[in-house]
């Protein structure tokens, strides 16, 4: 469910009409929805109650200050994967101990920082990352609070580009020789084991690859603590999808999937983390854009938006689909027919749609990218000199631009000429 709905003959934000913020702001624009972003939230909270648990949000699928703050003020932890990441989750206001620290390729600077601030854990991924942190954390006179990340080798059957958990993916340690390095962890002067983590991909649409995965840290739980570890938190990581297309079937929900944790998890008495992203904030966002040109070509028609791959690079990156719908609402029974809908960068790969069956839709109107919360704004660029597109936050019946539009000028004011050039 979302807050972006038809009223009146016009897609609204909550209570905007999305017009009403193209008028204002311009475009291209992602606008996000307040009350979608809580609900997500909350959903996931009731998924899981009753059990000892942290909801660690995903930041990197949008790390806009303003959303951090909102899921923050809900009780959210962060899930980080940089220090930038870290920092912007500090500047939203979230404590050090409701953050955890995430990613293949951390360094002893980003290890610092988090240790120097506050943290309440690192998910270490190799070999070589624990001797590290072992090393800065002695330095610093600290103990390192760490999961060490296993690799179950599960398929999630996702997209090859966000799938995690399989032997030939770069993250985290081979299940089959994690008590050898928890073995080895626990020998370290500068490091507090504290539990177990495991990501075994992005945007699951069946819940088995999840069993499978939890199964298997069951049984390497009970082994750890055979060994005498101290396993009191499980981090199981995020994925679950969201559904792209209104005219499929729906992802499976998160009372499912909790009670997949429940039924493998439930009975070990530990403390559960996940690490949702993509379903608490995909739904609660589109990109509003409008239609510079109507073209007539050989066999096909194109929609060229102001919106483009730089704005939004899933379809380019992913192949990945996205619902695009006119802002004014069309007639019960509109006729559709294909055209192809680009950007107008120029690269052939500035392709959002083809052969998309659409209403009429002509020069100057706005369209909305549905489910364009996450991975939307944070992987734009500046390709082509293109501004970074801007970012509003609407609550009910009012709203806030939480990232500008930057100014040419700011834009070419990051550059330098070197004296020698002349």
């Amino acid at each position: 469910m979302d807050h972006f709905l038809y009223r009146d003959g016009v897609l609204r934000a909550e209570d905007v009409p999305l017009p009403e913020i193209a008028s204002a702001v311009g475009t291209p624009v992602y606008v996000y929805s307040a009350a979608t972003l809580t609900r997500h939230f909350r959903v996931f909270e009731e998924a899981l109650a009753g059990l000892d648990h942290l909801i660690c949000y995903a930041m990197k699928a949008n790390s806009n200050l303003a959303v951090l703050r909102l899921l923050g003020r809900l009780g959210a932890g962060m899930d980080v994967v940089s220090g930038g990441e870290y920092l912007r989750a500090r500047a939203a206001g979230v404590p050090g101990e409701r953050i955890v620290f995430s990613g293949v390729g951390k360094t002893r600077d980003e290890m610092r920082l988090a240790l120097g601030q506050g943290i309440r854990q690192f998910n270490v991924e190799s070999e070589p990352e624990l001797f590290a942190l072992d090393a800065v954390a002695r330095e610093m006179g600290l103990r390192a609070p760490i999961a060490i990340r296993v690799n179950p080798d599960v398929d999630a059957k996702t997209h090859a580009k966000i799938a995690t958990g399989k032997s030939e993916n770069k993250f985290g340690i081979p299940i089959a020789r994690a008590r050898a390095v928890y073995a080895e962890a626990a020998a370290l002067a500068g490091i507090a084991v504290v539990g177990i983590d495991v990501h075994i991909g992005s945007q699951l649409v069946d819940l088995a690859p999840y069993e499978a995965a939890f199964a298997k840290v069951a049984a390497l739980t009970a082994e750890l603590r055979a060994d005498g570890h101290d396993i009191r938190r499980l981090d199981l990581g995020g994925g679950l999808g969201i559904p792209y297309r209104r005219d499929n079937q729906a992802p499976p929900l998160p009372f499912d999937y909790g009670a997949v944790i429940r039924r493998t998890l439930g009975h070990l008495g530990c403390e559960i983390e996940i690490e949702p992203g993509r379903l608490i904030a995909g739904n609660a966002g589109v990109l509003l854009s409008r239609v510079i040109w109507r073209k007539r070509g050989e066999g096909r028609d194109f929609l060229i938006l102001d919106a483009a791959m730089n704005d939004l690079v899933r379809p380019a990156m992913y192949d990945a689909w996205h619902d695009i719908v006119p802002v004014s609402e069309p007639e019960a029974g509109a006729e559709l027919a294909p055209i192809d809908i680009v950007g107008p960068v120029c690269e052939t790969g500035d392709t959002f749609a083809t052969a998309r069956p659409m209403p009429f839709v002509g020069e100057g109107d706005l369209v909305a990218f549905r489910s364009a919360g996450a991975y939307g704004a944070v992987m734009a660029s500046e390709y082509n000199t293109r501004a970074l597109v801007p970012e509003v936050l609407v609550s009910g019946d009012h709203y806030a631009v939480v990232r500008a539009r930057p100014s040419f000028d700011e834009i070419l004011s990051r550059d330098t000429i070197p004296d020698w050039i002349g």
